[in-house]
């Protein structure tokens, strides 16, 4: 049986001078492409109600613990938030920003997660992994 999981993306890219924003809305609909983007004033931002496409990109690049990790730093109640590097989003690549932003500044990401909750969003995004296989949390 499939879950309904109800949540909010909102991802913000800064776009410095010396970018071109088309570019910037590519490494944001790269990962993303569900996503409804807007240029503003010095960033773009998006929404979007589904990481389907972020969740294949992390099995495939096998990289879930590392996402767990990072979404669960900065994880409370209500939603949990994380920062991709712009070059590699660009390219289709999940590279999670660490430490200082990067030059062209980060891709902010914030998710608010309304229904069932973060840590069961969080499974289905990034699931657990045994011997770096993922793993049902449900057992089934």
């Amino acid at each position: 049986m499939t879950k309904v999981y109800s949540v909010d993306v909102r991802i913000v890219a800064p776009v410095r001078d010396t970018e071109v924003a088309d570019r910037v809305v590519d490494a944001v609909t790269n990962l993303f492409p569900e996503a409804d983007v807007e240029r503003e004033a010095g960033q773009v931002v998006a929404d979007v109600h589904s990481m389907d496409r972020f969740s294949e990109r992390l099995h495939e690049q096998e990289i879930l613990d590392t996402a767990r990790r990072e979404f669960f730093r900065r994880a409370d109640d209500e939603g949990f938030s994380f920062a991709l590097k712009k070059q590699a989003a660009f390219k289709g690549v999940v590279n999670f920003s660490v430490g200082n932003p990067a030059e062209l500044g980060d891709i902010e990401v914030h998710v608010t997660v309304r229904s069932p909750s973060v840590e069961a969003y969080v499974d289905a995004v990034a699931p657990p992994t045994e011997d770096g296989r993922p793993i049902d949390p449900d057992g089934g």
